[in-house]
């Protein structure tokens, strides 16, 4: 294999002559590699996931547009274009990515002498996450051009309760029995899920360029610990603002683990919460527009309701999507996020009153 990989390696337009490929990180989607060259270069190589996204051309397409317009905004603004933005390589053919074999690869520049972290533990690392997702959003904020759809359905809730629907009436696992009271966690919910989607649909809350995938470890931060950039664009796509916002309080602001057997540890924390509010709206409160705003808080119920959906649905279906550890793991994520659901309708208030403070400056 290492031979294989020089050689896809050396397909790409690097400074230099390849040396090695060796693996880097544990990707969960892409397999991942570092790329030494003679040069003064080295590079990121990824070979793409083709069971999770099924349209890889398209998805390169929408990262080397995002790219493009952030090295357009930081060179029009005394920005580092190499180091504030992801550089795709192309192939030796001019081509975003390489098929070899059936299977796609990606490279990219790697950006030295940053830092990275695996989780936002504290405050101050939420508030950062906040300021690199948001950031993020403002540089696109003006991006006009339609995006390919490449993870149809993601948090469209009319698509998730069509498909809620059917695994009930189907229930192949013969476990909708059991869940009366989950099945009703879901269900009176419905009303106000789908309001807050109509709005999406109308257009009062726009469409933006958003990233999908938030977690700390997709910021990179220089050493004086400023961000960077953001990285891992795969999942970059056309949808609500609110759902990069509602995702990242998911996580941030949980203080258990998405899949706690202990509820006692499951809440939402405001610090977490006021934190990463305060770095997000630090670079999006001038270009978000009043519904936006007046819905932040109100996406992080949005996307644990859509969470527990998902993983009460899948186990209703015989646990066929998410990767399980165990044959209740499922339901034990459904009742640990439904457990944060709870906790955020008793702080929405709080939560509300936190966005309007830091709106207010």
């Amino acid at each position: 294999m290492g031979q294989k990989l020089k050689n896809i390696a050396s397909s790409f337009r690097t400074d230099a002559e390849v040396v090695s490929v060796r693996p880097l990180g544990e990707g969960f989607i892409n397999d991942t590699f570092i790329v030494e060259t003679k040069g003064s270069k080295r590079y990121i190589l990824q070979r793409k996931n083709k069971n999770i996204f099924t349209d890889i051309p398209a998805m390169m397409d929408n990262i080397c547009r995002v790219c493009a317009h952030i090295k357009s905004k930081l060179a029009a603004t005394g920005g580092d274009p190499d180091r504030q933005a992801m550089t795709v390589i192309e192939t030796k053919d001019g081509k975003n990515y390489l098929l070899d074999d059936g299977e796609y690869w990606a490279m990219s520049l790697f950006i030295e002498d940053t830092c990275s972290f695996t989780a936002a533990d504290t405050p101050e690392l939420a508030r950062q996450g906040g300021k690199g997702i948001g950031l993020f959003q403002r540089m696109l904020a003006d991006f006009k051009e339609p995006l390919a759809d490449i993870l149809p359905g993601f948090h469209n809730m009319r698509f998730r309760f069509e498909q809620w629907d059917a695994a009930v009436k189907a229930d192949k696992a013969g476990r909708v029995a059991s869940l009366s009271k989950e099945i009703e966690w879901i269900e009176s919910r419905r009303e106000r899920m789908m309001k807050f989607w109509e709005l999406i649909e109308s257009g009062a809350i726009p469409k933006r360029v958003t990233h999908n995938d938030t977690k700390i470890s997709n910021i990179l931060f220089d050493q004086s610990g400023e961000v960077l950039c953001v990285i891992d664009l795969d999942t970059v796509l056309s949808a609500t603002a609110l759902n990069d916002f509602g995702d990242s309080i998911r996580s941030y602001a949980n203080s258990g683990e998405e899949d706690d057997k202990d509820l006692e540890r499951v809440s939402l924390s405001l610090p977490m919460f006021k934190a990463y509010s305060e770095g997000y709206l630090s670079e999006t409160k001038d270009f978000l527009n009043s519904d936006e705003i007046d819905n932040l808080a109100f996406s992080a119920l949005f996307i644990t309701f859509e969470q527990v959906l998902r993983f009460l649905m899948d186990y209703i279906d015989g646990d066929t999507y998410y990767r399980i550890k165990y044959p209740e793991h499922n339901l034990v994520r459904t009742h640990a996020q439904y457990k944060l659901l709870e906790d955020m309708e008793r702080k929405e208030a709080q939560m509300r009153e936190c966005i309007a403070e830091l709106i207010r400056g």
